[in-house]
């Protein structure tokens, strides 16, 4: 599990780790964490790490000012995150192989469907927990959301944690043109989603699922909460995206040797 850094979106130094399988990856693929969470996640951890017994190489990143990344998070926004998610990918296209399948959980969902259009090495997409608008986020702040808009800025707490968000943040989600985004994808495309998501609600997923174009599907995350904090729920969703990646984004297994 090597520790890797490339630059990112404001020119700073991004942390990362590469989860590589025992063999030649049949594929590349970056995984984008929750909003104010990092690479070290349960499930961004948890995931990755699974993905590599079916042939996957997979690249946790910590979005700026997130993590072990450089940067100041209160003069990042959505698209600098898709910006991340486009130098993650050149990082990989440079330094490995230009990535296969995108996988984002929560905000990080939204943030993949954004990046595909940039990434034409990109043949599937997975969303976890994922919002069909990436206003939606502002849920978690609304009560600070009229000094922000008054202040320009504000503090506020998030899973226990401060942050300084910006009305810059807040104009940038509200310009993101997403459902139109979902329906000119263009690829293969996983929603994975818990019906009891009290978090980004289910209906997000039926969104996300309606507007997006063949080959789509939907897998019902029955019981799981929005972190996927239980280790059965992450490596049954690592199950299934193996599973669906193996027909639209990993290459074919070497051949084994011939004996006659």
């Amino acid at each position: 599990m090597p520790r890797v850094e490339f630059t990112g979106s404001a020119g700073v130094q991004l942390a990362a780790r590469l989860e590589m399988p025992s063999g030649d990856p049949r594929a590349y693929a970056v995984f984008a964490h929750c909003f104010t969470c990092s690479k070290d996640s349960r499930a961004a951890s948890r995931i990755a790490r699974a993905l590599t017994a079916s042939g996957l190489a997979v690249l946790r990143f910590d979005f700026t000012g997130l993590g072990e990344s450089d940067g100041d998070f209160s003069n990042t926004n959505f698209s600098s995150n898709v910006d991340d998610l486009v130098a993650a990918a050149g990082f990989l296209a440079r330094d490995y192989r230009a990535p296969a399948l995108l996988i984002g959980h929560s905000l990080g969902g939204a943030a993949v469907i954004a990046a595909a259009e940039h990434l034409p090495s990109v043949r599937a997409i997975a969303t976890i927990g994922a919002p069909s608008d990436p206003g939606h986020v502002t849920a978690l702040f609304s009560s600070s959301i009229d000094s922000i808009v008054r202040e320009g800025e504000a503090e506020v707490t998030l899973a226990g944690r401060q942050f300084r968000i910006r009305r810059s943040l807040l104009d940038d989600l509200a310009e993101q043109p997403q459902l139109e985004r979902i329906v000119r994808l263009n690829r293969a495309l996983l929603v994975l989603h818990s019906p009891t998501d009290d978090i980004v609600g289910i209906d997000n997923a039926r969104q996300i699922f309606e507007a997006a174009r063949h080959p789509k599907s939907f897998v019902a995350l029955d019981g799981a909460d929005h972190l996927l904090t239980s280790g059965p729920d992450s490596s049954y969703v690592a199950s299934i995206i193996a599973a669906w990646a193996s027909r639209y984004a990993l290459d074919a297994p070497a051949a084994a040797p011939s004996h006659r």
